[in-house]
């Protein structure tokens, strides 16, 4: 793996980070609606607030770029007008570090649904972290907080996991991903 970024790599995790940014904006009324059926079904579909951290690293396998993705797409869901405002932008920066860090524990070597998903979990415990801040997860009864988290941890492994994962398989099956890098058979194998 070449070290650093170069411009093409930060100009196409900035282009996957805003048209992430644009379906985090189209994805918030949907979690509304979702919300109003209960028992915190709406977490199950949270993870998509992650996936652009975990794209753009399988895309790009790059040091700083699930980190880059993931606040460049909060800034754009902010642009775009997302609902939650300048708040978007902590949770961006929460969430993409988290990622970013599975990414380096693995020393940038793993690619596979394994770390997409560790990867959605880790922004799910940041985002968390973040919303006990804010202050509204902290008056949950116990047995409501154990359903809020089982339910965004399990909606992180299945969208910005699992659904990532295989996304980006898709995207190397068509070639496009060789024009940011070359596809090896390693690179095949580690998605299989």
């Amino acid at each position: 793996m070449e070290k650093g970024l170069k411009l093409t790599d930060i100009l196409v995790t900035i282009i996957i980070a805003l048209i992430f940014g644009v379906i985090y904006k189209l994805w918030g009324p949907l979690y509304g609606v979702v919300a109003t059926l209960g028992l915190h079904l709406e977490q199950l579909i949270y993870g998509m607030w992650f996936i652009a951290a975990v794209v753009a690293y399988l895309v790009i396998r790059k040091p700083g770029v699930a980190l880059l993705a993931e606040v460049a797409a909060a800034q754009g869901e902010f642009i775009f007008g997302g609902e939650w405002g300048v708040a978007t932008l902590i949770f961006g920066l929460g969430q993409g570090l988290a990622a970013e860090l599975i990414f380096a524990a693995f020393r940038y070597k793993r690619y596979d649904m394994l770390i997409a998903s560790l990867a959605g979990v880790a922004a799910a415990f940041a985002s968390i972290g973040i919303d006990y801040y804010y202050g509204y997860i902290g008056d949950l009864a116990l047995w409501n907080l154990l359903i809020l988290f089982g339910t965004r941890i399990a909606g992180a492994v299945l969208i910005s996991g699992i659904f990532a994962h295989l996304l980006v398989q898709s995207l190397e099956k068509t070639g496009v991903t060789s024009l940011v890098r070359p596809a090896t058979k390693e690179d095949y194998q580690a998605l299989g």
